[in-house]
């Protein structure tokens, strides 16, 4: 890299800039032009011009020739730096500073090992959402990594946030406005909303003292500091962070008052997100409305960290147990859906004295290669290249293929928040492997020495899980009750009968065995 490149630094952790010497460039009015640089620069490696030409020029009349024109744009915007831009009749590469490279390493790393300053420079790079002006509807691969990198950033932000309130706890001038740009992003966590006006009431405790001394010496008055409200507000998206064993940042949240709930975590989950949902809302709305309903999203998932090396079964035991650690449980209702039904029978055999009772809704006792059906095994085979290939993109293949098989009662309002859902909560590859380590599943051995009371519900004519799965591991659980619901849904959804009847058990059950 020449001097010249030194001088020019691509901005992408907000509102996309271009700057030489501190000055921002004026760039092209293409959105796809400037959306193409920013892809360029950031992935920082060379691609193939026929894969540009389908990432950004979905069916036009020369696909070939708008990269062309887009390519003679960036060199304009380059302004003579010509070995940024490396171009042959085949290939593209660039290679230009991004203020992301300085915040890449932190994705994966143990935040409490880097410097105080090295948190505070990447913070300060981050002015919004990651290209936040630069979306593409129409151009869903392109989409799908904006978006996975955007829940990257969001999820270091928080972290790094999180990490300097805890760290500089001792120096609250200095901690108070990430306190404060923390509650910012999750407004309704209410016990950073006492944290943050703890550090107000520190902060101005100690310039009214030093008022007090600066009067009393004839001094001017010192400047003051503005204090922001943290007022509480519905909790519905407070979010904590915990550690796994292996230093995987895990992220929770907890709402409602009474006998608490644990959610054992399932793919394709996100913990605010959900709120907004059609596909999640009804849920959380429901569980939370007499108990504390406690929720974390999966390694590889949601807000908790991506692109996890290790999503064994153990591991994921593992993540469950540090859960209740960090959120302090004592004795609760697991509650287990789809292959998390697995993990929570797991849980219960090893922490019996915790779990007052376990319900395990859309579970299966062995994933579906386990199960060793030909049928079903090409079946979901089929499912699994279409996930990695096409995830997140809205086209209608994919869409009847995956959406109908987890919900076929959807409406058009759940095929289009399916796809949001694909595109938030989980990577393609990661959510390939995830599947692919489902199917694997076989707690065959573990049910009967489960010595919880159980109530296992199923709907009737489920795609994804047999209903044959639930009545097998209701039978092999020692006391355990089956309940078979009216519905072809893998997930319930609001309104419908078969989702108020499965609210109506778990009120019972918990009334019933809470107390115990």
């Amino acid at each position: 890299m020449n001097g010249d490149q030194h001088m020019l630094e691509l901005r992408v952790l907000g509102d996309f800039q271009v700057m030489r010497d501190g000055q921002p460039l004026d760039l092209p009015p293409s959105r796809k032009t400037r959306a193409l640089l920013a892809y360029l620069a950031v992935t920082a490696r060379q691609h193939q011009r026929e894969r540009l030409c389908e990432i950004f020029w979905d069916v036009p009349d020369d696909p070939r020739g708008a990269l062309r024109w887009s390519l003679s744009k960036i060199r304009q915007v380059l302004g003579g730096v010509e070995t940024a831009l490396a171009a042959d009749r085949n290939a593209v590469a660039l290679n230009v500073a991004t203020d992301y490279a300085r915040l890449a390493p932190l994705v994966k790393a143990d935040l409490s090992s880097r410097s105080t300053e090295e948190l505070e420079a990447v913070l300060a790079s981050i002015r919004g959402g990651f290209l936040a002006d630069l979306s593409l509807e129409r151009c869903f691969d392109y989409e799908a990594w904006r978006q996975a990198i955007a829940s990257e950033v969001e999820i270091v932000e928080l972290g790094i946030l999180r990490e300097l309130v805890e760290r500089l706890a001792d120096q609250p001038r200095r901690a108070l406005p990430f306190a404060q740009r923390l509650r910012s992003l999750v407004p309704d966590d209410t016990r950073l909303a006492a944290e943050t006006e703890a550090l107000e009431d520190r902060v101005r405790s100690a310039a009214a003292q030093a008022t007090g001394r600066a009067s009393q010496s004839g001094s001017a008055r010192p400047p003051q500091v503005p204090l922001k409200s943290a007022s509480s507000q519905d909790p519905g998206r407070a979010v904590q962070f915990c550690r796994a064993r292996d230093g995987t940042r895990l992220a929770h949240a907890s709402t409602g008052s009474g006998p608490a709930i644990l959610r054992a975590a399932h793919w394709m989950s996100h913990l605010t997100f959900d709120w907004d949902s059609p596909i999640w809302r009804h849920w959380m709305r429901e569980l939370s409305r007499r108990n504390r309903l406690v929720r974390y999203d999966e390694r590889c998932n949601g807000l908790s960290q991506r692109h996890v090396v290790d999503i064994s079964f153990e591991t994921m035991l593992s993540d469950l147990e540090c859960v209740v650690e960090a959120t302090a449980l004592d004795r609760f209702t697991l509650l287990g859906l789809s292959q998390s039904c697995a993990v929570s029978i797991a849980y219960a055999i090893r922490h019996p004295e915790r779990v007052s009772g376990m319900i395990l809704y859309g579970g299966y006792v062995k994933g579906w290669r386990a199960r060793g059906d030909a049928g079903e095994i090409a079946t979901r085979e089929a499912a699994a290249t279409l996930m990695r290939e096409s995830w997140g993109k809205p086209n209608p293949m994919f869409r009847q293929a995956f959406c109908s098989m987890f919900i076929p009662g959807a409406t058009h309002e759940h095929f289009a928040w399916m796809d949001d859902l694909m595109l938030r909560t989980v990577s393609p590859d990661d959510a390939w492997r995830l599947q692919s380590a489902f199917s694997v599943i076989d707690v065959s051995d573990l049910l009967e020495k489960v010595r919880v009371p159980t109530l296992v519900l199923h709907a009737r004519d489920d795609n994804v899980a047999p209903v044959e799965s639930g009545r097998t591991m209701a039978a092999g659980i020692p006391g355990a009750r089956f309940i078979e619901l009216e519905s072809q849904n893998h997930i319930l959804l609001e309104g419908e009968p078969a989702f108020e009847e499965f609210i109506d058990h778990v009120r019972a059950f918990i009334a019933e065995t809470a107390g115990a």
